[in-house]
C-alpha cells in the first residue's frame, strides 16, 4: 500500500492535549497510516489512503476533532499553505488582542476609582452595570477561541489550557455578575459586594497578548521551511519547439532544456549542457562562496545564477529536487518527538486536571480554614493558581528547540533528519570514517605500473583495462582511463565473477585472469617474490595496489593514490580536540592504510575490512559500549551507517540524494561533522534549559497564586498579574530557543577569529 502524504494547517490546536487529541484521534481513523501533530507551527502530517479514506472525508474528520482547516493541504510537490494561514490568524489574534485591551483598560479604570478619580462621579451601581456591559464582549467575543477551546475538550471528557483560561476568567465574571443583580433581588436593599470585573477582562486581555506574541515567536522559530520555500522561483524559462517560452515551475517537466539567465533562480536539478556560469549556493548547503559550473556539472533548484547565461536540462522536478527534499526532511524533523519531548508530553498530559484539582484545594483552603479571608478573595486565589498554571510553557519547550537548532543546521549545510538524530549526536564517543570517497577523494589515478619479468607494461595495463572495463569501481575507472590514454585496444572477456570486497576474476582466450587485492592473493597462492621490493616501495608511499595474475602467474601490479580531501586532516584535529576517538576503516591493506591514516592525523585503523563485514565492525565497536558514528559517503556505505548510533552521509548535497544517514552533510566539507556535534549538544542544551525553566516556573508560580507569600508579606497574587506571568512563561521559552541563533553565530565568528590568529 502507498500512503498519501499531506501536510495540513490546522487552527484550534492550542496545547498539548489538543495536539494530542487531534493526533491519537487521527490514528485510530480508518485508512489513516500515521499521523504526527507539530503544536509549534499548528499543523499535522497524516499518512493515509485515498482509497478508503478520501480527502474530503479526512477534512471532516479533522473537524470533528474540534479543529478548524483554514486552507489547502501541501502533498509533496504543492505550495506551502502555512504562511497564509499564519498571517491570518495572527491578524485575526491581533484585533481580538487589541478589542480586549482596549475593554479591559476602561474595566479596569472603573474598577479603581481612587487611582483613576475622573469617572468618579458616577453612581456605583451604575457604574457596576457599565463595568458589565464592557467586560461581556471583552470575555465572550475577544476570549470565544478560550471557551469554544474549553467546551470542545469537555464534549471529549478531558481538559486543556482553553479550560484554566475559561474558568479563570468566567468565575470572577459570574462572581461579579450575582454581586451586580444582587440589589436588584435582595429584600436587604443595596449590599456592598465587591466586583472583579478588571480580573475577568484583563486575564482574558493578556492571555490573547501572550497567544500573539507566542505565536509571533513559533513562527519566526518554524521559519526555516518558509525560507527554504521562497528559493524556488514562481517561473522559469524554458526551450520548447525551438522558442524560449516562460512557463510556471510546476509546468517544468523533467528531460526540459531551461534557460537561466544572470541574477535568476533555478527552477530544477540537472545537469549544465550549454555556457557556464558561477552559482550562489549559500542558502541551499551553506556554501558562502559561489560555484563555478561549466558543462556537465550539476545544478539545483533555488540556487542563483550569478554569471553568465546558460542553459541544463532538468532531471529532476517539484519533489524531487534536492530542495524539496530538504523542506521534507526539516518538515519530518518538525514532526518528530525526541526522548526529552515525549517525557514532557506525557508531564503535560497529566498537568491540567491536577491543577484543576489544586485550585479547587485552594479556594476550599482559604475559604474555610483561614479565618478573615472572604469568598471573593478565596476565588481569586483560585483563579490564579488556574491562569497561571498554563502548560504551554511545557510544550513549547522542546519542540521550540528543536526546530531552531534544525532550521540553523540546515542553513549551515547540516540536515538533521530526525529529533532522536539531533539528540544523538552530541553523545557521540567515537567516530569511524570511511576512507575512499570520505576521507579522499574518491578520484584515484594510476601511478605506477609495474609488471612481472617478462611481460610489457602495455601488456599488463591492457589486461587489467579489458577486465576492469566491466566494474564501476573508482579503481577500476581510473585503470580504464589510464589504457585509454596509452592508448591500449580493450580485449573480450567472459565470465566475469566478482569477489565482492576482493577482487574479480574472468576467462579470456587462453585462460583465466585473476585480478584483485593483495588478501585476495594470497588467498589464491600467487607468489609475488620477484615484485615484492617494488610492491613494498609503493605501499610505504600510501598507494593502494591492483595484482593481476594469469593462470596463476603473477603478470605485475599496477599502483594508484588517492589524495586527502582539502581539511580532512584539520577536520579530524577538531574531532580530537572535541575528546573524541577517530577511526579509519578501509579495505587496504595494513601498511597502505597507516600511510594514509598518519597523513590525516588519525591514529586508530580498521585495515582490510570487506564491504560486507563493515557494519559488523561498527557492531563490534558499540558492544564494546561506545556510541559510534559511521561517516561515509552514500550507498556504499548504507548498511554499517544504519548499523552505527548515528549515520552520517558527506556531500549529499553535491550529487542531490538525501536518502542516507541520519544526519547528512550537503557540503563535501568534512569540518561541517564537527559543527553539527557542537551545534547538537548547544541544541540540546537550550532544550534542557527550556524544560527546567518551565517546570520550576510553573511550579513556583502555583505555590505562589495559591498565596504561599501572604504569610510573609501578606500579599496575594491578582489574576491579572498570574495572566501576564502565564504569557511570560510561553514567550520565555520560545525566545530562548531563537537565542540559540545568535549564540551560534557568536561561536563562529569566535572560532573564526582564532583560526585567523592560527594562521
Amino acid at each position: 500500500m502507498k500512503w498519501a502524504r499531506a501536510l495540513m494547517p490546522v487552527e484550534g490546536m492550542t496545547c498539548d492535549a489538543c495536539a494530542g487529541r487531534v493526533e491519537q484521534g487521527l490514528r485510530n481513523t480508518e485508512g489513516v497510516g500515521d499521523a504526527a501533530v507539530n503544536p509549534v507551527t499548528g499543523s499535522v502530517t497524516v499518512f493515509y489512503d485515498p482509497l478508503i479514506l478520501p480527502w474530503k472525508a479526512l477534512r471532516k474528520r479533522v473537524g470533528e476533532m474540534g479543529c478548524r482547516f483554514p486552507g489547502t493541504a501541501r502533498g509533496d510537490a504543492g505550495e506551502d499553505p502555512l504562511e497564509a494561514a499564519r498571517r491570518e490568524e495572527l491578524q485575526q489574534l491581533k484585533v481580538r488582542v487589541l478589542v480586549s485591551l482596549g475593554l479591559g483598560s476602561m474595566v479596569l479604570m472603573g474598577s479603581m476609582p481612587h487611582w483613576f478619580p475622573f469617572p468618579g462621579g458616577i453612581p456605583r451601581q451604575t457604574m457596576m452595570f457599565i463595568l458589565l456591559a464592557l467586560a461581556t464582549p471583552a470575555l465572550f467575543w475577544a476570549g470565544q477561541l478560550f471557551f469554544r477551546g474549553a467546551v470542545r475538550a469537555a464534549r471529549r471528557k478531558t481538559a486543556d489550557m482553553n479550560t484554566l483560561v475559561a474558568m479563570g476568567s468566567l468565575s470572577p465574571y459570574l462572581y461579579s455578575l450575582s454581586a451586580t443583580l444582587h440589589p436588584l433581588f435582595s429584600s436587604e436593599g443595596v449590599k456592598e459586594l465587591p466586583v472583579h470585573y478588571d480580573a475577568a477582562a484583563m486575564v482574558v486581555a493578556l492571555a490573547l497578548l501572550g497567544r500573539y506574541l507566542e505565536l509571533r515567536a513559533r513562527f519566526r522559530a518554524s521559519g526555516a521551511v518558509g525560507k527554504l520555500m521562497a528559493l524556488m522561483p514562481s517561473a522559469a524559462r524554458i526551450l520548447r519547439g525551438g522558442r524560449e517560452l516562460e512557463v510556471p515551475v510546476k509546468e517544468v517537466e523533467a528531460g526540459d532544456i531551461l534557460v537561466v539567465r544572470p541574477g535568476e533562480k533555478i527552477a530544477a536539478d540537472g545537469l549544465l549542457v550549454g555556457g557556464s556560469s558561477s552559482v550562489d549556493e549559500s542558502l541551499l548547503t551553506g556554501e558562502s562562496l559561489p560555484v563555478v559550473k561549466k558543462e556537465g556539472s550539476r545544478v539545483f533548484a533555488g540556487t542563483v545564477n550569478g554569471g553568465e547565461t546558460f542553459t541544463f536540462r532538468g532531471d529532476r522536478v517539484g519533489a524531487e529536487t534536492l530542495l524539496a527534499q530538504i523542506i521534507m526532511h526539516l518538515e519530518k524533523v518538525q514532526e518528530s518527538r525526541g526522548s526529552l519531548q515525549k517525557s514532557a508530553d506525557r508531564v503535560a498530559s497529566l498537568f491540567v486536571p491536577l491543577v484543576i484539582v489544586i485550585a479547587a484545594a485552594v479556594f476550599l483552603l482559604w475559604y474555610f480554614l483561614v479565618p478573615g479571608v472572604p469568598f471573593s478573595q478565596a476565588l481569586l486565589n483560585s483563579v490564579s493558581v488556574l491562569i497561571i498554571s498554563s502548560p504551554s510553557a511545557i510544550m513549547l519547550a522542546a519542540p521550540a528547540a528543536l526546530m531552531a537548532g534544525a532550521g540553523l543546521g540546515a542553513r549551515e549545510g547540516i540536515l538533521m533528519k530526525g529529533g532522536a538524530s539531533l539528540e544523538k549526536v552530541h553523545k557521540l564517543d567515537t567516530v569511524v570514517f570511511d576512507k575512499t570517497g570520505t576521507l579522499t577523494r574518491g578520484f584515484p589515478r594510476v601511478t605506477d605500473v609495474v609488471p612481472a619479468e617478462g611481460v610489457s607494461r602495455r601488456e599488463l595495463l591492457g589486461v587489467a583495462a579489458s577486465v576492469e572495463a566491466l566494474s564501476g569501481h573508482p579503481v577500476a575507472r581510473a585503470i580504464v582511463e589510464e589504457g585509454r590514454r596509452e592508448g591500449i585496444e580493450l580485449q573480450a572477456v567472459e565470465a566475469f565473477e566478482p569477489v565482492w570486497g576482493l577482487g574479480v576474476r574472468v576467462r579470456v582466450q587462453g585462460g583465466e585472469v585473476v585480478l584483485g587485492t593483495r588478501k585476495f592473493f594470497r588467498q589464491e597462492k600467487v607468489h609475488w617474490s620477484s615484485l615484492e621490493p617494488k610492491v613494498q616501495e609503493t605501499i610505504a608511499a600510501g598507494k593502494t595496489g591492483v595484482y593481476v595474475a594469469f593462470n596463476n602467474r603473477p603478470l605485475g601490479f599496477i599502483a594508484l593514490a588517492d589524495a586527502l580531501k582539502d581539511r580532512a586532516r584539520e577536520a579530524v584535529n577538531l574531532l580530537g580536540n572535541m575528546n573524541l576517538e577517530v577511526v579509519m576503516m578501509t579495505g587496504d591493506g595494513e601498511e597502505t592504510a597507516q600511510c594514509i591514516a598518519e597523513k590525516a592525523g588519525i591514529h586508530a585503523i580498521m585495515a582490510e575490512v570487506l564491504p560486507r563485514d563493515k557494519a559488523r565492525e561498527i557492531q563490534r565497536l558499540e558492544r564494546e559500549g561506545r556510541l559510534v558514528a559511521m561517516v561515509g559517503d552514500g550507498s556504499r556505505d548504507a548498511p554499517a551507517m544504519a548499523a552505527a548510533h548515528v549515520g552520517i552521509a558527506v556531500g549529499a548535497g553535491t550529487h542531490g540524494d538525501l536518502k542516507w544517514g541520519d544526519v547528512v552533510l550537503l557540503r563535501d566539507d568534512l569540518r561541517l561533522l564537527s559543527d553539527a556535534i557542537q551545534l547538537s549538544s548547544r541544541t540540546m542544551g537550550v532544550m534542557k534549559q527550556n524544560l527546567a525553566w518551565a517546570f520550576f516556573y510553573n511550579l513556583l508560580g502555583i505555590g505562589v497564586a495559591a498565596g504561599a507569600l501572604y504569610p510573609f508579606w501578606g500579599v496575594f497574587v491578582n489574576p491579572m498579574l498570574a495572566a501576564a506571568a502565564m504569557a511570560l512563561s510561553s514567550v520565555c521559552v520560545v525566545s530562548n530557543a531563537l537565542r540559540l541563533e545568535h549564540v551560534w553565530r557568536r561561536h563562529k565568528r569566535r572560532e573564526k577569529q582564532g583560526g585567523d590568529q592560527t594562521s
